[in-house]
Order: structure tokens, then C-alpha cells, then sequence
């Protein structure tokens, strides 16, 4: 797989959302790096310190001492600086907030946290106005592959698809969902090294980062909840039903995927609501943002797979929907996503909306196949939507591009990082 050569020379890899925080650093106070732990945030952040701009990390046991017996004095006297993994000294926000005030000069403060610190309300009320958040996740297969990774602007701007070119399919593109996009993760050349690092790296995010942002009674439960959470994958979110596999209320198990989904290890994907169209389902999806840990997750492999595909379709469409949100880290558009389910279950996996209404649909399949009742829910997307719908796309495990008509393609997965 090139993606995993490349990836053994990690720092040689662009990050597409540099521009982004370079662009922020000028004209706003204080930036926020936000993603999972050990997506590439210190490296990315590293760039910027510098003798006027310090980097100071709170996973120093001195400097994480300091930060939080006393936040304010920890600030005064930073000019500027560049401060890791803030998320385990809170309090040092509202400090922030009190010196930036005093100084408004941009570019004074690059914050990383692996946690979503805007679903802190106090967090978010005081630095409004004040913060821009830029979200990095583990590799995207076009910064892997050196292209470009349009594909969403290109298809809101009226470009249409790309050509095909160089089309990942069957097992290479098995192998690449299966990997994921963690750095670390993809320096290890075989499967089996790769999910040992994954299977460490879930028990400290949750014997560690969970009690950094919240007070869990049952923290033991944690590890298996996210393995219910893993054979759920894909489906429609269901907390009633994670709490009785673990003996857990259901607000209780709600509180829990909460917090996984602030740590960046999940993402509850929203239902799209129309008055257009009745009888829509309004439960949200669940699906991980990264596929490597799923599988991890799920103890699959390559081989059990190639033997019984029935596993494959959740991973394909977790691995679209974690491709598809890093294109939108780095887009200059404002992409809401959501799902498309009706109560006679046609759906649409994942449907984005620009700030101006304008739709694309996406449906995964793992099939090479697409058959035309596949496409029963983009055409029911499309007429609720009328002359917003942009485009609807079924990407599935094939070489070539087969047009249903104008504003609907099936495609190849790889699709999404040639565009």
C-alpha cells in the first residue's frame, strides 16, 4: 500500500489545514487546534513557536502543576505562546480570555486540545468573538496521496466529477479502510502491530483523558461500552439499548457517548429534516472517525473479511464519513452534514448542505454493483431538495464512473481524495 510507505516518512506529509491556522494566526486571538490524541497536532503546532512564541505542553507533569495551582500567573507574561493539550488545565481558558482582552494583538495564542472544548458551555461563552477552531484528524487519504482533495468544492462550484484516475479497489482498498489514518498507527508495516498500537492507544485516551474532562462513576465500564459502540457502527443511534448491554441507565449511556464523542473517537451524525417529506426517521447515526480503530475495535482483519464481506459495508461507510469530514476541515465552505432516512428505510448515508441550501447526497455501497433501487434515496433527497440538489453520488467499490442520469453518479470510493 503507498499509503502506508508514505506515512513512514510522516513529517514530510502536508497537513491541509496549515493554511488555515496561518491564515487565523493574523487576524484572531487566540487558535484552536482540536482533534483526537495523536493525530499530528503537536508536530503541526510545533511549526509556530518559536523564541517569541513558546511552546509549552500541559502533558508536563511541572507545567500542567503550574497551570493549574494558577492559571492567571501561568499567563501573565506571555506575549504570545503556543500551549499543548489545554483541555487538562480548563481554568487556564478563562485566564486566556482575561489577557486577550487586555491585548487584543491576533495571533496571540495557538491552543491544541483533544477534547471539544466548545461543548464546555463556559468555554464558549467566553471565548466567543474571541477563538477560531480548526479541527485536525488523523491522515486523509489525499494528504497521504499528494492530491488535492476538492472534490466537495468542486461539486458545490459546478465542476462536476473528476476523470478516474488510478482507482483503489477490492483488496487494496480493503486493506486501506482497515488501517486508518493515525500516524503512528501506519509506521507499523503489519496489520496485527497496527491494532496493537490502536488497542493501547483506546485504553489510555480512557484511563487518562476521560477523567481530564469529566467525573465518570463507572469509568470501568468505558472500554466496553466502546465496544458495543464499535458493533453498532454505522446504525442508528440507540442509548436505551448500549445502556441494558452494560447495566447502565439510559441517560447514563448517553452522558458516556458524549464524552467519547468529545474525545474525537466517535461522531453521532444528526438526521436531515424537511417539511418536504413526512414520516423521516429523526434518531442520529453513530460512526467512528477513523476506521483503523474500528476495526481494532471489532478485532477484524483482512483475512476474516476477504472470507465473509458481511462485516465490510459498516466499515466502508464509517471510512467514507471520516474521508468526508476531513475534506471539510480544510474547505473554505461551511458544510453541515446529516443523514437521510425515511421510516420505509431509503436513505442517503450522508447528506452535506452548504450555508446557502444548497445538498450533495452520498450513499456507500461495497459492492461493485450499484442496481437502480440504490439509488431510491438519493432520487427521494433530490425531489424534496429540487434545484438546491447538487449532486448524488453512490461511491462503491468499482473502477469507473456510471451515470443514472445528470445529477446522479455512481463512482469508485477513491473518488473522494482524487477529486
Amino acid at each position: 500500500m503507498t499509503s502506508v510507505t508514505a506515512a513512514t516518512s510522516a513529517p514530510a506529509i502536508a497537513r491541509y489545514v496549515q493554511g488555515k491556522i496561518a491564515i487565523a494566526l493574523q487576524d484572531t486571538r487566540v487558535v484552536l487546534l482540536a482533534g483526537p490524541r495523536q493525530a499530528g497536532k503537536t508536530t503541526l503546532a510545533r511549526l509556530y513557536a518559536s523564541p517569541d512564541r513558546p511552546y509549552l505542553t500541559l502533558d508536563d507533569p511541572a507545567t500542567l502543576a503550574a497551570a493549574r495551582s494558577d492559571p492567571t500567573g501561568f499567563v501573565r507574561g506571555l506575549k504570545q505562546a503556543v500551549i499543548d493539550e489545554v483541555q487538562r488545565a480548563p481554568d487556564l481558558l478563562l485566564a486566556i480570555k482575561e489577557s486577550v482582552d487586555n491585548d487584543q494583538a491576533p495571533g496571540r495564542f495557538l491552543l491544541t486540545g483533544s477534547t471539544n472544548l466548545m461543548a464546555m458551555p463556559r468555554v464558549a461563552d467566553s471565548l466567543a468573538g474571541r477563538l477560531e477552531v480548526i479541527t485536525l484528524l488523523p491522515f486523509a487519504q489525499a494528504e497521504l496521496a499528494g492530491t488535492p482533495g476538492n472534490l466537495l468544492d468542486r461539486l458545490f462550484d459546478g465542476a462536476g466529477l473528476p476523470g478516474v484516475v488510478n482507482p483503489m479497489v477490492g483488496d487494496d482498498l480493503m486493506a486501506c479502510v482497515l488501517q486508518g489514518g493515525y500516524p503512528e498507527a501506519l509506521r507499523r508495516t503489519s496489520a496485527s502491530r497496527r491494532q496493537a498500537w490502536l488497542q493501547d492507544y483506546v485504553a489510555l485516551i480512557l484511563d487518562r483523558d476521560v477523567r481530564d474532562i469529566a467525573n465518570i462513576d463507572q469509568l470501568d465500564r468505558m472500554p466496553r461500552l466502546l465496544d458495543v459502540l464499535a458493533a453498532h457502527a454505522g446504525q442508528l443511534v440507540n442509548h436505551s439499548s448500549y445502556g441494558a448491554a452494560l447495566g447502565l441507565t439510559t441517560p447514563t449511556a448517553q452522558k458516556y457517548v458524549g464524552i467519547l464523542e468529545r474525545l474525537f473517537l466517535l461522531r453521532q451524525v444528526p438526521p436531515w429534516s424537511s417539511n418536504a417529506v413526512s414520516r423521516l426517521t429523526k434518531t442520529p447515526k453513530l460512526h467512528f472517525l477513523d476506521t483503523g480503530l474500528l476495526a481494532a475495535l471489532r478485532d477484524t482483519t483482512a483475512s476474516q473479511l476477504q472470507k465473509d464481506r458481511t462485516g465490510y459495508g459498516p466499515l466502508l461507510e464509517n471510512f467514507v464519513v471520516s474521508e468526508v469530514l476531513k475534506l471539510i476541515t480544510w474547505s473554505d465552505k461551511r458544510v453541515r452534514i446529516s443523514h437521510f432516512r425515511t421510516k420505509e428505510q431509503d436513505e442517503v448515508d450522508l447528506v452535506l448542505e452548504d450555508r446557502r441550501g444548497r445538498v450533495i447526497g452520498i450513499e456507500v455501497k461495497a459492492s461493485a454493483t450499484v442496481r437502480p433501487q440504490d439509488l431510491r434515496g438519493l432520487r427521494q433527497l433530490q425531489a424534496a431538495v429540487g434545484n438546491k440538489f447538487v449532486h448524488g453520488l453512490v461511491l462503491h467499490d468499482h473502477d469507473r464512473i456510471t451515470p443514472f442520469d445528470e445529477k446522479l453518479h455512481a463512482a469508485p470510493v477513491s473518488m473522494l481524495w482524487q477529486g
